[in-house]
């Protein structure tokens, strides 16, 4: 039995196509993620589903009923779907424990399950302003899921968050799935925090989702070089124009232009491995080394967890597909 339904959904503002027919399914306990460069419709398709914002055709279904829009209800929204804008906020001079308290629809038990899961627990006492960002966005996801939501929309969770609070909520929204058992959609214009987390992954452009499936299906097999950007670094390979590059390739590749992330890239010191390159450039990351490389005039990057290599070194390189 499907959870959530979107059927042909439009939406159109000033004239302005901002939602173009779509169309997915979500499974119960199925993590959807919904990523595309700024503009591209992301928050608008998320409030229609959420029912804050009246879809121009189309129609969206939670368990085989109609979410309506606010345009056919006194007050817009759905009870059974949360939604957490990028923009919420919380209401000063209250404790954190009533201002939960005010829309908890929970069993004391279950209320403290939530509280936990969202990190939340420690902060009863506190008044709402003296909180930090991370703490109040953990704080108005608790909020909601005390309403006992059957789906939770998420709406770039990650932005303005330092890495401590990022990998926080991470952590927190992995949890809400696995402890809470509640089905959540979450959306991001950087597609890096997804790609752990989602089981089905949509790419939005112009209105319209361009390509979806498995992360690791979007990252490695990306339909256009938009999807591979938004996806991390990319060398885009032309085999017709440069054959040279053939025999970087452990096995015969087609005269075409291919799309390689650097970390498919293999660096040796052996010259009988691959063919030459250069090392013209290298950033150190922390974990891994980027070394951009000069083959032949072309330029390419790649990934080396060693420390080993220099500015000038000859190297050889090879590709594993």
């Amino acid at each position: 039995m499907l959870l959530l339904s979107v059927q042909n959904l439009s939406f159109k503002e000033q004239g302005r196509t901002a939602i173009d027919n779509i169309s997915f399914d979500q499974l119960p306990l199925q993590r959807i993620a919904i990523a595309g460069e700024t503009g591209s419709g992301k928050t608008s398709l998320l409030k229609m589903i959420a029912g804050l914002l009246q879809p121009t055709s189309g129609a969206i279904f939670l368990n085989n009923e109609r979410v309506v829009g606010p345009d056919e209800q006194l007050l817009p929204g759905n009870p059974g779907i949360a939604f957490l804008s990028q923009y919420f906020e919380l209401r000063n001079n209250y404790k954190v424990k009533d201002w939960l308290a005010m829309a908890n629809k929970l069993t004391p038990s279950s209320a403290m399950q939530v509280y936990k899961v969202c990190r939340v627990d420690h902060l009863l006492e506190r008044k709402n302003e003296a909180l930090s960002g991370g703490e109040k966005q953990r704080i108005a996801l608790a909020r909601l899921l005390t309403t006992a939501p059957k789906l939770l929309l998420l709406d770039e969770p990650f932005s303005n968050l330092d890495r401590m609070h990022k990998q926080l909520i991470k952590t927190v929204i992995h949890e809400i799935g696995q402890k809470l058992n509640t089905s959540c959609i979450l959306v991001s214009h950087d597609v890096g925090d997804l790609l752990s987390w989602a089981d089905l992954l949509l790419i939005m452009k112009d209105g319209k989702i361009i390509q979806q499936g498995t992360p690791r299906e979007l990252y490695y097999y990306p339909s256009n070089e938009y999807i591979a950007g938004l996806l991390g670094d990319y060398n885009l390979i032309d085999l017709g124009k440069y054959p040279f590059f053939k025999k970087m390739f452990i096995r015969e590749m087609p005269e075409k232009k291919i799309m390689v992330r650097p970390e498919q890239i293999q660096v040796s010191a052996d010259s009988n491995f691959g063919i030459p390159a250069i090392i013209e450039h290298i950033n150190f990351h922390g974990s891994y080394f980027e070394l951009l490389l000069n083959i032949n005039g072309i330029n390419i990057i790649c990934y080396s967890a060693s420390g080993k290599y220099n500015i000038g070194d000859q190297i050889s390189i090879s590709i594993n597909l």
